[in-house]
């Protein structure tokens, strides 16, 4: 059984870290280093403004393709991916600019591939509303399920390799996500082989999945692409996550609406990526409103974590999991990421920072504060081992968490949660003024090292959670 990926696999699938390390040559090594120093929270906090610079949305040129000139009155209710795909060719091919989507009803069955320089622009009442008949969605698409690479049926929006894409506007676009929840239980049996077609070394070209399988595609997956921008429209009903971002660079996704799919629909999961910023969007969703992560073991040796992920000014309205999680896809490492201002509710943890010794990688230099919380489990669980069955790699490392000016209006459970391995303990963590009006307890802490507290309140009382 081979250990990892060999690299001619890495080569010839072209997978996206090779373009990611073009664009930042030291990203690599700095990923995949087993520890860095940690960042006192002065300093952490100063880093914002210059990770936010390198953050810029792609402009496109004052030009149109309106989709109605791609196709006939007559496709006006039947399908119209033809008529978007070829709108899109031709505002690539003449160097770019905006595909309009006027208002009116839209039915895309099968996908819509993004090109190089194209802003998929849906006017105030268009909405997209997309097949589910998993044939239209073929051929395949290298795509990362659930953090290993495999061929599956193809994103509902798709980008593979390209630069300056953008879908904004006011519409909406519809994954019917309720139909293709039917897929939801019969998809263990490939998840499994997938995982250990992982671990045998199985080259990602030999990975094929899609007809006779029943793993679900993803709603916006851009694979290895730069210069992303996501603004103003709303998602709803997705098949699986909901917008994953993959081996990406400058990404940014601002005002954007994320009402609930089918299980399984994470809002918005920067999945190794460098430099994106989430800001002023809006979630309910079954699963996590947002979820950063490094890829699945075996399969993400080698290959980038995520770094430079700012959230601000979001409102996590709703999840039958957590509201903002780092982890369970950890294979790399998630470093410098910055979350401020949000509103967090209904939700188990509103942070969750989670790993699991099958995993490996780590979670370092995480920066929260100024988050409103109404109801949740957990203010705050770190949990490197959060998965019970045996493994291999050891577990996660989570270093440098830091949390300042938060409130609670009411955690059911504890509000503090740092549930650290034995063998490699949590390590730094900062607390400072955090107020939480209602808890069941204050914390239950095992296994961390180095933790700080100052200024918190719980049930009214303050709490030393040093001692």
């Amino acid at each position: 059984m081979a250990n990892r990926i060999p690299r001619r696999d890495f080569l010839r699938a072209g997978v996206a870290a090779a373009a990611c390390g073009a664009w930042n040559p030291v990203w690599g090594g700095q990923i995949n280093s087993r520890r860095a120093p940690a960042q006192p929270l002065s300093t952490g906090w100063s880093q914002l403004p210059d990770i936010l610079a390198k953050i810029v949305p792609p402009q496109f040129p004052k030009r149109d393709f309106l989709i109605t000139d791609y196709g006939s009155s007559a496709s006006r209710g039947s399908d119209w991916a033809p008529a978007l795909n070829a709108a899109i060719k031709a505002c690539h091919q003449a160097g770019g600019g905006r595909v309009v989507v006027p208002a009116g009803t839209w039915l895309s069955n099968g996908p819509i591939h993004l090109l190089s320089f194209v802003n998929l622009y849906l006017e105030d009442g268009a909405h997209i509303v997309f097949g589910t008949d998993a044939e239209d969605y073929l051929p395949m698409q290298l795509v990362r399920w659930q953090g290993v690479r495999c061929l599956n049926y193809s994103p509902l929006i798709y980008a593979y390799r390209q630069r300056d894409i953008a879908i904004t506007g006011s519409g909406t676009l519809n994954g019917q996500g309720w139909i293709w929840n039917k897929w939801t239980h019969k998809q263990l049996p490939a998840w499994k082989s997938l995982q250990k077609m992982a671990a045998d070394g199985v080259l990602v070209r030999d990975r094929r999945f899609g007809p006779g399988y029943y793993l679900r595609p993803a709603m916006f997956e851009p694979y290895d692409c730069a210069n992303i921008l996501v603004q103003g429209v709303t998602f709803a009903g997705s098949p699986f996550w909901t917008m994953h971002p993959t081996f990406c660079t400058n990404v940014t996704i601002q005002e954007v609406t994320v009402e609930s799919g089918a299980e399984n629909d994470d809002g918005c999961d920067p999945d190794s990526c460098l430099d994106v910023l989430i800001e002023g969007c809006s979630f309910s969703t079954i699963d996590d409103n947002i979820s950063i992560k490094a890829g699945l073991n075996p399969d993400a040796e080698g290959l980038p974590g995520c770094e430079n992920i700012v959230i601000q000014d979001c409102d996590c309205q709703r999840s039958v999991w957590s509201g903002l999680t780092i982890g369970t896809d950890l294979g790399a490492y998630v470093r410098n990421v910055f979350i401020q201002n949000c509103t967090i509710d209904n939700c188990v943890s509103a942070h969750f920072i989670k790993g699991h010794e099958n995993l490996g990688g780590g979670v370092e230099n995480i920066y929260i504060r100024s988050n409103r919380i109404l109801t949740c489990e957990n203010v705050l669980a770190l949990e490197p081992d959060s998965y019970v069955s045996p493994g291999s790699m050891g577990p996660a490392v989570v270093l440098n968490i830091n949390m300042q000016d938060v409130t609670c209006d009411e955690a059911r459970g504890a509000a503090f949660a740092f549930l650290g391995d034995p063998r490699l303990p949590i390590q730094d963590v900062a607390l400072s003024n955090i107020v939480v009006e209602k808890a069941s307890q204050a914390a239950t802490i095992s296994n961390t090292w180095g933790l700080t507290a100052s200024d918190i309140l719980v049930n009214g009382q303050p709490v030393d959670l040093t001692g």
